[in-house]
């Protein structure tokens, strides 16, 4: 029976695994590699466009969110595809709601966008009470 890590140990391990994990994911998963891309053009151009704390992270963090929800994605079809290649309803289901929460993800984060640019652009309405 292997020792269980604890401490420090056990912050290293999860770090390590955590990097093998965005590794895996970089060269196996295009999709990540795409979100990738877009957090890469998201962050400046959050930092750039966004007016305050709230708006920064709501640009930024909108799209760095599609790629947690890749990685999750990801996650569950490794497991079923190491269940085995046949094909079965089950199997089915659980990749098409990770694909789903994956789209789910993406409306929201272009929600965010096009919502903070319009308003950006004047063409948001003034919020209540202001002037």
């Amino acid at each position: 029976m292997s020792e269980r890590l604890t401490g420090l140990a056990r912050l290293r391990a999860a770090l390590s695994h955590s990097v093998r994990g965005l590794r895996d994911a970089w060269s196996g998963q295009e999709a990540f590699r795409l979100d990738a891309l877009a957090v890469a053009v998201a962050v400046p151009a959050g930092l750039f466009l966004g007016d305050g704390a709230v708006e920064k992270i709501l640009l930024i963090g909108s799209v760095v969110l599609i790629m947690i929800v890749e990685l999750l994605n990801s996650a569950i079809e490794a497991a079923i595809d190491r269940i085995g290649p046949e094909w079965h309803l089950l199997s089915r289901q659980a990749k098409d709601y990770g694909s789903a929460a994956v789209l789910i993800t993406a409306l929201l984060a272009a929600l965010v966008w096009v919502l903070i640019l319009i308003e950006k652009a004047g063409g948001g309405a003034s919020a209540p009470g202001g002037a």
